[in-house]
């Protein structure tokens, strides 16, 4: 089977907890494709390391913010972390560029064992301020990753300012041929806490999609950080609480 480029048209809903309530539901265009596949398929709009209507970079992924190395890096992060299951492909599941423009609240790197099966997960996650952190997610033991599964992290990164760094995280994923479902629980305390999701179909990428994802979803990742903006202006008018950034985590992945 040839490796192509596909595309998820995703709908993402966040549903805040605590004394100030808030929630949003938008849809977005993530794409989904191996970045060490040779001969990969991709529409004429969609271009690797190259200027086009949609676009993904390797700079923008694995390792610092802008200085990405992209699967080179990830390799690199398994190695080092003693994660000998993952012996198969890996896939980046992110929001592309758009006319040149880049930003992505999260993206995620699937990493599948020879059997193809699911393995480790790494959520890489950017603020609007320009850092970055990513979040290793797998079972001690490296056995598969189920749908039904919960995968645990502490959190770190300092990612909203109406929200605290401490507190812990809730991963699930559910990444089937046809569709993806991820789940993120978060929680800072027994009453503080954001619900966030991230699901959508799988088909192949074409122009035609892209045509209709820049009408009905216009200028991309621009339209995210301005709905990022958006939702965090309401926030401060509900008086949620605002957090100065601290300087973030010295280490890459955690």
């Amino acid at each position: 089977m040839n490796a192509i480029v596909e595309h998820v048209k995703g709908t993402t809903f966040h549903q805040r907890r605590g004394k100030v309530k808030h929630k949003l539901r938008h849809t977005v265009d993530y794409v989904l494709y191996q970045p060490e596949a040779e001969g990969l398929k991709m529409p004429g709009r969609f271009s690797l390391n190259e200027k086009n209507w949609m676009s993904v970079w390797d700079r923008d992924h694995g390792g610092p913010y802008g200085e990405g190395r992209g699967a080179e890096w990830v390799r690199e992060v398994l190695a080092a972390h003693d994660l000998f299951a993952v012996k198969g492909r890996i896939e980046l599941l992110t929001i592309p560029r758009v006319m040149g423009h880049e930003f992505n609240p999260v993206s995620f790197w699937l990493c599948y064992g020879k059997d193809d099966t699911l393995r480790v997960v790494i959520a890489e996650v950017n603020n609007p301020w320009g850092d970055r952190h990513s979040y290793l997610c797998h079972h001690p033991d490296q056995r598969p990753i189920e749908s039904s599964d919960i995968l645990t992290a502490v959190k770190i990164f300092h990612v909203s300012p109406f929200l605290p760094i401490e507190g812990g995280y809730r991963f699930r994923f559910d990444i089937r041929p046809d569709k993806i479902g991820i789940w993120i629980d978060y929680s800072a305390d027994d009453e503080l806490g954001l619900y966030a999701t991230l699901t959508g179909p799988r088909k192949p990428l074409t122009d035609g999609a892209i045509l209709r994802g820049m009408l009905r979803r216009p200028f991309g990742s621009r339209r995210v950080l301005a709905l990022i903006h958006w939702h965090a202006l309401l926030l401060f008018l509900k008086r949620a609480g605002y957090r100065r950034r601290p300087e973030p985590p010295a280490e890459e992945v955690s």
